[in-house]
């Protein structure tokens, strides 16, 4: 009887070793939807001359950035993959662009894969350069609540937040040197709630989640 209820045993776990092995994997989750861009995204200001982003697409992502406006004389233009240094998935929906009337506008958007923010200000100016953030903290992301006028990113040891209207900053640090994985940030920052006299930030520091706050003055 022993022998039989072995021999059972062991046929059971073959059978679910062999539905473990052949069972579709599941696809890891995507941080918005992966479907082909292909339509130019349009931004427009308010301003009078009527400032203006494109992004223009090719094999189903983003593929230049072109920024405009009325009686600026020649667009300005770079490639988006040159400029990030990477290729990345975007969704429409995820990408979020702030005019400073004709001086700048802030360009920042989520790639889809990772959920990496991303943060572009593209100067008016021709002989200004356009700026890149790799690391940042956009109110695209449900978990990230900041300021309409407000952008911030971290570089692993502090926060930073800019208002794009004025140029004015702050900041508040961590107290300490995190291992931050910029590719999954959730990991390592939980939350943020960002206002023009706060910051307030929910950190994993040593295996435990802490919470931050500071109360700040943009200067």
């Amino acid at each position: 009887m022993k022998a039989l209820f072995s021999i059972l045993a062991a046929a059971v776990l073959m059978v679910a070793v062999s539905s473990c092995n052949n069972a579709t994997p599941v696809a890891p989750k995507t941080f918005c939807d992966t479907a082909c861009l292909k339509d130019t995204l349009k931004f427009k200001g308010t301003d009078p001359k009527a400032p203006s982003v494109f992004i223009t697409t090719r094999d189903c992502g983003p593929d230049s950035i072109i920024w405009t406006y009325d009686g600026m004389g020649s667009d300005r233009k770079t490639g988006f993959t040159y400029l990030l240094g990477a290729t990345v998935k975007m969704n429409k929906d995820y990408v979020r662009c702030y005019f400073n009337k004709t001086e700048a506008a802030w360009l920042m958007f989520n790639d889809c894969i990772t959920g990496r923010g991303f943060q572009i200000k593209l100067p008016y100016d021709k002989n200004a350069s356009f700026s890149l953030k790799s690391s940042g903290i956009n109110n695209l992301d449900k978990k990230f609540v900041v300021a309409e006028n407000l952008v911030a990113n971290t570089d692993r040891g502090n926060i930073y937040v800019e208002d794009m209207n004025t140029g004015k900053k702050a900041m508040m640090t961590f107290g300490q040197k995190l291992d931050i994985d910029y590719d999954a940030l959730h990991e390592y920052i939980d939350s943020v709630n960002i206002t023009n006299d706060r910051i307030w930030v929910k950190i994993l520091v040593e295996k435990n989640w802490v919470e931050k706050e500071k109360k700040i003055v943009l200067e």
